[in-house]
């Protein structure tokens, strides 16, 4: 007789296959709960650019361009317009104070300064033939005092003998009245000379200094119509390198016409361009460096231009120390102006990063998993090759400085 046989239900594969699903099921919640809203990019590592935190020394600066300047540049201008008759030197020559430049020629000028010249001397010479009058009148004054009291001797000695023979009654009282009365008027004669001596005397001091004064400023005007003609001839006012001589033999020149400029090469200054967002942090003795012939050179500002122009502003900064020698005028140079001391701080590369997250934010690397997670920073000064970190991250960090254009707005990034 046959025995029906029942199948297990509870067999041993199938409790395998059973605890496989729960096992995968409870993976997959797991990481579902996990990662529940948190959205990842799959990213290849070899398009990243990484930096590593570390402490170093820092120190803002913004690198601009200089252009090397004379300290002193003087512009040499025609006093006198006129013809170019010679030309002594040639543009870019090395000259020495007083040496000729250009010699013109003014035929006008020439004409007019002997003009003046004789019109100067004939005053000057009426000037001095007064002079020589007033000296005359003076001593024919003086004269006829002289002879005034001559008479009045004379007079005098006869009054007293006529006297004595009136007492005598050897002459007339009418002989010896007409004597008396001519000895009083040379006496009002004497003291009416003495008065005009005395008044000529004041009046002729006086005229003295008037004809000097005019007669100094007579010698001036002679003086200045002479410089004129001497004005002529353009000459250097200093020592230095002559350029922007351009005028040739027979070219007019005008009245204060620029002719050339003269550069003291003595030394030398640096005119930086300063994009205005930096104005307010630049100021007078602030220092700058920059490299020439592998060698630093050291500068400070010590003049600052007001005016804004095209977004930029100018400084001239000057040695502190050695200049470099075989600069040329007008060579650019690159600048590094410091903005700050140095001191020590935590590093971050300057990358494109900045761009996307305006540094409150980064792409951290996680060294247990690999990948890269989000990190709030907080970030200082900056210069061109570093960010000063002030708050988020630790030495040691590695951070995602490239680009994050194409990174959207993940919170992960597994990289690959």
């Amino acid at each position: 007789m046959d025995r029906k046989i029942e199948k297990k239900k509870f067999t041993w594969q199938r409790l395998l296959i059973a605890a496989i699903v729960i096992a995968g099921a409870a993976y997959l919640i797991t990481n579902l709960y996990k990662n529940a809203g948190v959205s990842k990019l799959n990213v290849q590592t070899e398009r990243l650019l990484l930096d590593t935190i570390n402490t170093g020394i820092f120190q803002e600066f913004i690198p601009v361009t200089g252009v090397v300047m004379p300290i002193k540049t003087v512009f040499i201008d025609a006093i006198e317009g006129g013809k170019v008759e010679e030309k002594y030197v040639e543009d870019g020559a090395m000259v020495r104070k007083g040496q000729k430049i250009l010699k013109l020629s003014n035929p006008d000028l020439l004409l007019n300064s002997l003009n003046q010249e004789a019109n100067v001397i004939a005053q000057i010479n009426q000037i001095r033939n007064t002079s020589l009058l007033m000296e005359q009148q003076a001593l024919n004054v003086k004269e006829q005092a002289l002879n005034v009291e001559y008479q009045i001797d004379l007079t005098s000695t006869r009054l007293e003998r006529n006297r004595s023979l009136y007492a005598d009654k050897v002459i007339a009282r009418v002989i010896l009245d007409e004597m008396e009365d001519e000895y009083e008027n040379l006496m009002r004669r004497r003291l009416l000379l003495k008065m005009t001596i005395e008044k000529d005397s004041m009046f002729q001091d006086l005229q003295r200094e008037q004809m000097k004064s005019s007669l100094s400023l007579m010698e001036r005007n002679l003086e200045i119509t002479r410089q004129s003609l001497d004005n002529l001839v353009v000459r250097a006012p200093i020592d230095g390198q002559l350029s922007g001589l351009n005028l040739e033999i027979g070219e007019l020149v005008s009245t204060g016409e620029n002719i050339a400029t003269l550069d003291d090469l003595n030394n030398f200054k640096i005119q930086v361009r300063v994009d205005e967002f930096y104005i307010s942090r630049v100021f007078l003795n602030q220092t700058g460096s920059f490299e020439f012939a592998g060698n630093r050179f050291y500068m400070e500002i010590n003049k600052i231009y007001p005016q804004v122009t095209n977004g930029a502003f100018l400084v001239d900064m000057i040695f502190t120390g050695d200049v470099p020698e075989g600069i040329k005028r007008g060579q650019s140079v690159s600048v590094k102006l410091q903005l700050s001391a140095e001191k020590e701080s935590m590093l971050l590369a300057r990358g494109g990063f900045y761009q996307t997250t305006g540094g409150n934010w980064i792409y951290m690397i996680d060294p247990a998993t690999g990948n890269a997670f989000k990190r709030d920073i907080r970030l200082g000064n900056q210069n061109p090759n570093f960010y000063e970190i002030l708050n988020g991250l630790n030495n040691g960090d590695v951070v995602i400085v490239s680009s994050y254009e194409n990174f959207g707005d993940k919170d992960e990034l597994v990289l690959k």
